[in-house]
């Protein structure tokens, strides 16, 4: 397995609001059960949905990540695909992901799905292809400082 760099931009906004959150379950728990064993309840009620979802929902994405661990690039771009598709299909679980996902990502599904195929790519050798989808990923996600600075490293190399 290779160490491949791996970027995970949090959004501050997201942590404190999963942390309002887990509050909110132990509070519940707490007032329903009146003692410290409802708290936890609520703890474990926290944590079983927001681990279930994540599990549940962008497994697409999560079989390309494990696929890119094991420089299976092909593949990952196959499930990396079908997550984009998915996410653009179903885009208010990726506009609220930080409630219904419980992502403290700061990236969407899409944007990620969207550089993960265009760093498979490069990883294949196919660096015109990578450019192609992290210049879709700025046109979709202006924003999108990885796909700035990976194409900005293309260009570079063809100098």
């Amino acid at each position: 397995m290779s160490r491949v760099p791996v970027i995970r931009p949090t959004s501050t906004f997201a942590t404190i609001l999963q942390l309002i959150l887990l509050g909110t379950a132990m509070v519940v728990g707490w007032n329903m059960a009146s003692a410290p064993e409802g708290a936890l309840a609520g703890i474990a009620i926290y944590l079983t949905y927001s681990i279930g979802v994540r599990l549940l929902i962008p497994r697409d994405h999560r079989r390309g990540i494990r696929l890119v661990r094991h420089q299976q690039y092909e593949k990952a771009i196959e499930e990396f695909s079908r997550s984009y598709e998915f996410f653009t299909r179903y885009a208010w679980l990726d506009r609220f992901r930080y409630i219904l996902l419980m992502s403290p990502s700061k990236m969407s599904y899409r944007e990620m799905a969207l550089c993960n195929i265009a760093f498979c790519y490069s990883q294949i050798g196919k660096g015109e292809q990578a450019l192609k989808y992290y210049q879709q990923a700025i046109s979709e996600f202006p924003d999108c400082g990885l796909a700035e600075a990976a194409i900005r490293m293309i260009e570079s190399a063809k100098v």
